[in-house]
């Protein structure tokens, strides 16, 4: 049945579960069987959405809950249109909208349907929300992050001060969590919404009588006319910051939000989304600056909603940050505080000379924190394998930084030769360090091979005919379409599509790439996908038995594993990217008053006129918008998505000259050129060499 028809011979539905799941099978069985009690004495229907699962998730739905409506996606759309396509469907007078990592009480559904007949003013209401640990959940109601509530929450004056009611009004700290309340916001982990607040306004709905009430039980979202209703989800929001969304239109619908404190569900926050990466941090924040452009700019001054976007994009750029920082950053700043305070001991050896309080409190520690902070920003944290020049240049940093404020500050100049000495020694112990674990995690790898099914089987005789294999198979996935003709053992996992799934679920350590199967621009914009995950990219050599590896070849049977960053070209971080460009929109803000003003003597046909179109495009370099070297949106030639190019303030293709000198392939060619040995110098050369074109 498609998506928006409705069995129109089925029985009345009271209530309508929308489940979106995104692998996370364990916890979807747990959250089915809890709702299986709850709904026992309502007429009910259920769906799952599935976003495109590679753990056995849809499988598990058709075998375990037959009764289920399965909506199997083949890609992960997104929770707010995986749940719209369920509410099209629904037929229940109330649309119970769950998250899959939840456990709800035998009586959740219920209260909440009782709730909802003896408040006719709700349009939507959610319960107590518990942590795993039992304790109450914050985000069971919420305020509209409007600049005021932003504010206190991002400067932590909501944690201080959790009882105040103007501090802690974005998660409502400062009202009992056994009392009910009106709210701004509920979770969309866990929320029940009335179909009527969806279709009509509250004033249109009370008027209705009902008989037309019972008829809209009975059909289905969008086959009724919306007359001022808060309508289905926003599928612009693509994950976060959508039940905010859902909730403002509900009101604005003239609908009212409850939290009732009498039904509990427990909620493994997160579950779905932490086996994710920082795309997900910069979505969560994402989502608040588009909620505010949405629905607050004509509330609030544009002084206002322009600090909300600073805040937003700097405490996104801390979150950031902090998710790249594992274990391994506590063990460095361990390790460069250690090295540069023995030096200060050593020097005291040597010389006798007192080091006073100062450098083991303040000088020590901020060489340390300045060179981790600098490792994590260069993407050092992301990844099992060591990158040298992420700790070359936070060291170095450190370095530059602390030798430069010496020159200021007197107290500190004494420290000026162990800063100086802490260079090799840092770079050394760190980089030992790394190469120490790599050691450890030598043999039996896990490993995922992309190929066809033939290389598969080549890989796995050839590691059959070792006696100490250097890779453990999980499985593959096939190149192209999957032929039976050749059935390798490992397991097929999936497709190409769902890689960065596969590699996170079964914890991939090595990614093979059969090059027989793959051209190395399909090889390259695949490893882009994988860059910052903690899994090592290799190549299968063709017609040879050889894996490519960075800083080793290992052999299969007579040839070599060889890893596909040095065969094909360093990968850079999208964290060092943003760095760099960052750098060059603060220069681009400080030329472009000289420019501009440059332009107005000369006039509008002079270098200073041509060089003014660039530098005022720094405000979009420095928000993420655009890059600084990328491409021209201008139709000479657009690089494919899977390169992951952005547009530039410049091109890469003008540094070949006039365009139409020069063939489409010359253009390709320096662009995939580019995106090989993309780095901040190479960056700047572009750009030189792109304004000297100009004169």
């Amino acid at each position: 049945m498609a998506d928006g028809q409705v069995d129109s011979t089925a029985p009345p539905c009271k209530v309508s579960v929308v489940i979106v799941n995104y692998n996370v099978r364990e916890f979807l069985e747990q959250a089915l069987r809890s709702l299986q009690r709850s709904l026992r004495t309502l007429p009910h229907e259920v769906f799952v959405v599935d976003n495109n699962s590679v753990d056995g998730s849809v499988a598990m739905v058709q075998e375990a809950f037959p009764e289920v409506i399965l909506i199997a996606n083949t890609a992960n759309t997104g929770f707010a249109k995986a749940n719209n396509q369920a509410l099209r469907r629904a037929r229940g007078e109330y649309l119970f909208v769950l998250n899959p990592d939840t456990i709800v009480e035998e009586e959740t559904v219920p209260v909440l349907v009782d709730f909802m007949e003896h408040h006719l003013d709700c349009g939507a209401v959610g319960c107590r929300i518990l942590n795993p640990d039992g304790t109450f959940a914050l985000e069971s109601r919420r305020a509209f992050p409007t600049p005021p509530v932003a504010f206190y929450r991002m400067t932590g004056l909501s944690r201080l001060f959790p009882n105040s009611r103007r501090f802690g009004q974005y998660n409502m700290t400062w009202l009992p969590n056994d009392r009910v309340a009106e709210v701004d916001a509920l979770s969309g982990s866990c929320m029940m919404v009335r179909k009527g607040a969806l279709l009509y306004s509250a004033t249109a709905y009370s008027s209705l009588d009902r008989e037309n009430l019972d008829a809209m039980g009975s059909q289905a979202t969008d086959t009724l006319p919306h007359q001022d209703g808060a309508g289905l989800m926003d599928e612009g929001f693509f994950m976060y910051g959508e039940d905010l969304d859902w909730c403002y239109r509900i009101q604005q619908a003239g609908w009212r939000i409850y939290y009732t404190p009498d039904t509990r569900i427990i909620h493994y926050k997160g579950e779905s989304t932490k086996k994710s990466d920082l795309k997900y941090v910069r979505l969560f924040y994402g989502a608040m600056l588009r909620f505010a452009e949405k629905h607050l700019k004509s509330d609030y001054p544009r002084a206002f909603l322009w600090a909300l976007r600073t805040g937003v994009l700097l405490r996104g750029a801390l979150s950031a940050a902090l998710s790249g920082l594992k274990h391994r950053a506590l063990t460095d700043l361990i390790l460069l505080f250690t090295v540069m305070a023995s030096l200060g001991l050593f020097r005291f050896i040597q010389t006798q000379f007192t080091f006073p309080d100062i450098f083991f409190l303040i000088i020590a520690p901020l060489f340390a924190l300045i060179a981790t902070a600098t490792m994590a920003a260069m993407g050092g944290y992301q990844g099992r394998h060591p990158r040298l020049g992420a700790i070359v240049t936070g060291v170095l940093t450190a370095v530059v930084t602390l030798s430069a404020v010496s020159f200021f500050i007197k107290q500190i100049a004494f420290s000026r030769a162990v800063v100086l000495a802490s260079l090799p020694a840092g770079i050394l112990m760190l980089s030992a360090v790394r190469l120490l674990r790599l050691t450890r995690h030598r043999f039996r790898r896990r490993a995922l091979i992309i190929g066809d099914a033939a290389e598969v089987l080549r890989v796995e005789t050839a590691l059959a005919r070792q006696p100490r294999p250097l890779f453990e198979l999980v499985g593959f996935i096939a190149a192209d379409q999957h032929t039976a003709d050749i059935q390798p053992k490992a397991p097929l996992r999936g497709s190409l599509e769902q890689l960065r799934d596969i590699v996170r679920i079964y914890q991939v350590e090595d990614v093979i790439f059969a090059s027989a199967s793959l051209s190395n621009k399909r090889i390259f914009a695949l490893m882009q996908e994988l860059a910052d995950l903690p899994a090592q990219s290799r190549i299968l050599a063709e017609h040879h038995n050889h894996v490519i590896g960075k800083a080793s070849v290992n052999y299969l049977e007579g040839a070599m594993l060889l890893q596909a960053e040095e065969a094909l070209g360093a990968l850079r971080s999208r964290n060092a990217r943003r760095v760099s460009d960052s750098l060059a929109a603060l220069t681009g803000a400080c030329l472009h008053p000289f420019v501009r003003l440059g332009r107005r003597i000369l006039g509008p046909q002079s270098f200073c006129a041509a060089l003014e179109t660039r530098t005022r495009l720094w405000r979009a370099v420095l928000t993420g918008q655009m890059a600084l070297v990328g491409y021209r949106d201008d139709g000479a030639f657009r690089p494919p998505a899977a390169w992951q190019l952005e547009q530039g303030v410049f091109a890469v293709s003008e540094t070949l000259g006039p365009r139409l000198r020069r063939p489409p392939e010359e253009i390709e060619q320096a662009y995939w050129y580019y995106v090989r040995h993309q780095s901040a110098l190479l960056d700047w050369i572009i750009a030189f060499r792109a304004i000297r074109a100009m004169l």
